[in-house]
């Protein structure tokens, strides 16, 4: 079945995503410049010229606020999906899409990463940060499922947490070995739409066993 045309927003819903995306980038910002103690919800809420009613209709806490980042960065990759080519198969489209969201985004600012790394460490921030991640793969699990008409959404989930494995492992690695991100993650991406060939021998250049490439410290 060929996916749908994704829904055109209505004024009224752009509004709202623009402003949740408002209230999420003022959140970090102040919590990066005076620590997440020190900032209030009156803070965030007169930082973007609305009153703490209205940051509650977006969020819960603050510190979900802070975190809701992660998943307002994924809104663009489930556009992205929805408006690949029918006929095109699921993983290129896949690999397309979040590749198109990494692209627009440019190359991240290692100083700036340094410091959301060290912030989302905390223990205050620990749990948000862990449920934003799990909503972000479960909207890509929905989407994939919309976009092959519904198939088993077991392998949808499975699919998606495997997508947003490759994008922690190339971010990892783009921050601690320096190699560029956007190579990295197509490369682990085909990798996993292939089946993993050069770990499991299906390919030429298979890696000698008795050797070991270090893999990076967990991002989270």
């Amino acid at each position: 079945m060929p996916p749908e045309e994704p829904p055109k927003l209505t004024l009224r819903e752009r509004k709202k995503r623009e402003a949740r995306r408002a209230l999420a980038q003022a959140a970090l910002r102040l919590t990066l410049e005076r620590g997440l103690e020190n900032v209030r919800v009156e803070d965030i809420a007169t930082e973007v010229g609305v009153s703490p009613r209205t940051f509650n209709n977006y969020f819960s806490s603050k510190e979900q606020a802070v975190c809701s980042v992660v998943v307002d960065r994924h809104e663009g990759m489930r556009e992205a999906l929805l408006a690949r080519p029918a006929g095109e198969p699921l993983w290129e489209s896949v690999k397309q899409a979040v590749l198109e969201q990494y692209s627009r985004e440019g190359e991240p600012d290692r100083a700036y990463v340094a410091r959301i790394r060290e912030l989302m460490g905390q223990l205050m921030l620990r749990g948000e940060f862990l449920n934003a991640h799990a909503a972000v793969e479960r909207v890509l699990a929905e989407t994939i499922a919309k976009r092959v008409g519904g198939v088993d959404h077991l392998l949808c989930r499975l699919m998606a947490s495997s997508v947003e494995s490759a994008v922690r492992v190339a971010f990892v690695n783009w921050f601690t070995e320096g190699e560029p991100l956007l190579p990295t993650l197509e490369r682990l991406l085909d990798e996993l739409a292939a089946g993993m060939p050069t770990l499991t021998g299906g390919a030429e250049g298979t890696p000698d066993p008795n050797t070991t490439t270090p893999l990076g410290e967990s991002l989270c």
